[in-house]
């Protein structure tokens, strides 16, 4: 079994990683991992997004996921959409297999299924008896 530990859950915040400057990135994208026998399935809220308005991108262990959020300049009483440009990269615990990794978005929701090596997947070995 697997365990990952994580902050308290949030939604998108404000966020700016160390090594670049705070306008770069506006978000850090909240992200749901689930682990499957052969697999692991990545969900995301993308409200408003489109595949060509995403990147993914996976190599060896870590997924990364950057896209922008359309800025919407008229006047709001409350605004909490989120707007502007987000990265997020995950390392999962074993290498992933990118050639065969499948992403959707419906109603907003991003999925992305990303199958664990053939290295990194359990075998089952018969026994004989004699």
């Amino acid at each position: 079994m697997t365990y990952y530990i994580t902050p308290a859950p949030v939604r998108m915040r404000r966020w700016a990683p160390a090594r670049v400057s705070a306008p770069e990135y506006n978000f850090r994208l909240a992200v749901d991992v689930r682990e499957e026998e052969d697999a692991y399935l990545l969900s995301a809220i993308v409200p408003g997004l489109k595949a060509d308005d995403l990147s993914i991108q996976i190599l060896e262990d870590v997924v990364t996921i950057e896209g922008t959020f359309p800025a919407d300049e008229n006047d709001h009483l409350l605004r909490e959409l989120p707007q502007g440009k987000f990265h997020r990269s995950l390392r999962l615990p074993v290498e992933l297999d990118a050639e065969k990794a499948e992403a959707k978005i419906k109603d907003g929701l991003l999925t992305l299924r990303v199958p664990k090596a053939e290295s990194a997947r359990p075998k089952t070995i018969k026994v004989n008896i004699k």
